[in-house]
């Protein structure tokens, strides 16, 4: 399987193609950015924030940035423009910024940011969500995250993947105690056997990037946890 994609990597390679990346100042999103680096299938890489990120190495010297103000994206429409494959690992918690914040986050900034890629010629769109997604549940969470599936599905995009992963295993640089006790659980727990609630977050990025070389059978597909840690074996890395 590694054999197989390094061939569609390099296949791919040589399509010349561009992405944009969005919450790739997120642990995810730092991971997904790494991944793709070292993958190096996309001729030019573009994150997309409200804020510089500071990045050492060589490895980052290509890479574009576009700082943007989420409550005025279409004055930013332009950094949308041009890009063949969109990602977005943007997100925030009720917690830190209160039901209303965590609306606007999740859903109004995420589903503007889709319009705008579509409008601007992205055709593939990966979306990281989380395990439980429904937007008809009587969770907040869960809701807004099943929603926001949906409403970026109606844009039509030629690929459209959904990630949801369960309990995301990282040492997150900022403190939250009651993740912290939850990841260490569940990292215990997958060290002795397997579990469809927990994966390590570059697992994650492995996958997404793999699933990015792959034809899909159908527009739209997701991917859960299982589903998740396979792909992200392929890699072979």
């Amino acid at each position: 399987m590694a054999e197989d994609m390094k061939t569609l990597e390099e296949n791919f390679r040589q399509q010349n193609k561009s992405c944009f990346i969005l919450g790739a100042s997120g642990e995810t999103g730092r991971m997904l950015l790494q991944e793709l680096l070292e993958r190096n299938i996309f001729s030019k890489i573009t994150l997309i924030g409200r804020r510089q990120l500071t990045f050492e190495g060589k490895e980052y010297e290509k890479l574009v940035q576009e700082v943007v103000d989420f409550e005025k994206l279409d004055d930013s429409a332009a950094a949308f423009q041009g890009h063949d494959v969109g990602y977005c690992c943007l997100g925030t918690t009720r917690a830190k910024a209160g039901a209303e914040g965590f609306v606007r986050v999740d859903h109004d900034y995420v589903l503007k940011s889709a319009e705008l890629a579509k409008t601007g010629g992205c055709t593939h769109y990966h979306l990281l969500s989380s395990r439980g997604a429904d937007k008809t549940s009587n969770f907040l969470y869960l809701k807004v995250k099943g929603q926001v599936e949906a409403d970026i599905e109606a844009l039509g995009f030629d690929k459209y993947a959904i990630y949801r992963p369960g309990v995301l295993l990282v040492d997150r640089q900022e403190s939250r105690p009651g993740e912290w006790l939850t990841r260490k659980f569940f990292g215990a727990f997958s060290s002795v056997c397997s579990t469809s609630m927990a994966i390590p977050i570059e697992a994650v990025a492995k996958a997404m990037v793999s699933n990015t070389l792959i034809q899909p059978e159908q527009k739209m597909e997701i991917l859960e946890n299982k589903n998740i840690a396979s792909l992200g074996k392929s890699a072979g890395k």
